[in-house]
């Protein structure tokens, strides 16, 4: 794993899933998003995955269409994203994130 910042638009609405029971339930937030780059390239999709409070961040203030530079670790293994064609899946564990551009709709 390796620590990195990408810029991140984000191309569906995030989901949100708990882990635990009571008050001990901690949120995991996942984000489909694409790498900003000035070429074409099919693989630049990619998944965050929002831990804790930073998750509950995420579900109040961003939304589809929204650039975020996001902080974290980096990770690759087998794609699920079949409906993308991708063979790879690039899976970032996110520790922060800053606003770049928001949609104002």
């Amino acid at each position: 794993m390796n620590y990195t910042s990408f810029i991140v638009k984000i191309t569906q609405n995030p989901e949100q899933s708990f882990f635990g029971s009571g008050d001990s339930r901690i949120s995991l937030v996942e984000i489909l998003g694409k790498f900003y780059q000035f070429r074409t390239n099919s693989a630049n999709i990619c998944k965050l995955s929002v831990w804790g409070n930073l998750g509950y961040d995420v579900m109040q203030y961003y939304q589809i269409n929204d650039y975020l530079i996001v902080e974290g670790s980096i990770a690759r293994s087998n794609s699920h994203f079949e409906d993308h064609n991708l063979f790879t899946e690039i899976e970032i564990s996110v520790f922060k994130i800053y606003p770049l551009i928001l949609n104002n709709t």
